[in-house]
């Protein structure tokens, strides 16, 4: 193994994922999106088929033949947040597959975010459609919070935020809430969905469910707040808060020294409700200022694709230190550091 043989990582989660191939120099030759790779929603044999398909894309992409074989392989993907699911996974693929890769080593999507942004530990939290928060100390302890699903919890993310939206809505046609004007969430629902009244959403709820579809209610929602709606900006707040208190909850196992570096502890954020940063800001603040175990942190988000860090797991798995700069692979875009009494 060496600069002239090629690894590969998987990103995925529950709408699309992301296949990168690099060789061994460090160099990225190929970048491939595709659809869902969350083996609970389309089971592990059609997750295998995808990852491979993928794969193979991605070697005509970068001018490869075909049947290249990686040295390595790392999947990042969501719903494998227990060993014995990920080896179950890697153990399907390989039958399936067997001269996809010499190595594969499977993990959460949330561990491969992690792997991209640092070496040392930290804390990552995904809010994309589902939310899901986990701390690598350095020693290799772990914690988590969340990553249940939207049955469970999703917490902060944008099936959660599209589905309160909803909710409020019955509820205040219910009369079980009172509301000053919900005909901007109506609107938004009913144009979202294509339906002309809420009997609709039924078959949205039940007969059809799509979460992706469901969660990109979402974006729709964030512009509303941005254009000064009350409702879709309380939305938003509490989705900020929600992500806060993943963090809160995760702090107090925290190792001290990950506290006292520079700018406090690393959280790396990923997923597209942080595109809404400034809505979630006030209610994250308001959940991390509540917690003693919080002096300082600083969010920062990936400025490389997570497929990367699952790369980095994958030439790990296979002997091989793929050449790396952190500083690169991230940005940061908030500090906080809680006020002296």
């Amino acid at each position: 193994m060496g600069v002239d043989d090629f690894y590969g990582g998987v990103e995925g989660g529950g709408t699309h994922s992301t296949t990168m191939i690099f060789r061994g120099n460090g160099e990225l030759v190929a970048t491939i999106e595709g659809p869902s790779t969350n083996h609970y929603q389309i089971g592990k044999e059609e997750t295998s088929r995808r990852v491979e398909a993928m794969v193979r894309e991605a070697f005509k992409q970068a001018g490869l033949e075909e049947h290249t074989n990686l040295q390595g392989l790392g999947l990042g993907l969501s719903g494998l947040e227990d060993e014995e699911t990920a080896n179950q996974l890697i153990s399907v693929l390989q039958k399936l597959f067997p001269h996809l890769a010499l190595k594969i080593i499977a993990c959460s999507d949330t561990r491969g975010t992690l792997a991209t942004a640092t070496q040392t530990g930290g804390i990552v939290l995904i809010a994309g459609t589902g939310s899901n928060g986990l701390l690598l100390n350095k020693d290799g302890s772990e914690y988590r919070c969340g990553g249940w699903g939207h049955m469970m919890g999703d917490e902060g993310g944008a099936w959660w935020i599209a589905n309160r939206a909803c909710k409020l809505y019955f509820d205040s046609l219910d009369n079980i809430v009172h509301n000053k004007d919900i005909s901007l969430i109506e609107k938004l629902i009913f144009e979202h969905f294509s339906i002309k009244d809420r009997f609709g959403m039924l078959y949205h709820l039940y007969e059809n469910f799509n979460k992706s579809f469901f969660a990109s209610l979402t974006s729709k929602l964030a512009a509303a707040a941005n254009q000064g709606d009350e409702i879709c900006i309380k939305l938003f707040h509490d989705a900020g808060a929600a992500l806060g208190n993943h963090v809160k909850a995760l702090a107090p196992n925290v190792h001290r020294p990950m506290m006292e570096g520079e700018g406090g502890l690393k959280v790396v954020c990923v997923g597209s409700v942080w595109k809404s940063w400034s809505l979630l800001k006030p209610g994250f603040i308001q959940a991390v200022a509540q917690s003693q175990s919080i002096p300082e942190l600083s969010l920062v988000e990936l400025a490389v694709g997570m497929a990367t860090g699952a790369t980095y797991l994958g030439a790990q798995a296979a002997d091989y230190n793929l050449p790396r700069d952190y500083s690169k692979n991230v940005k940061q875009f908030f500090h906080y550091k809680k006020e002296s009494s």
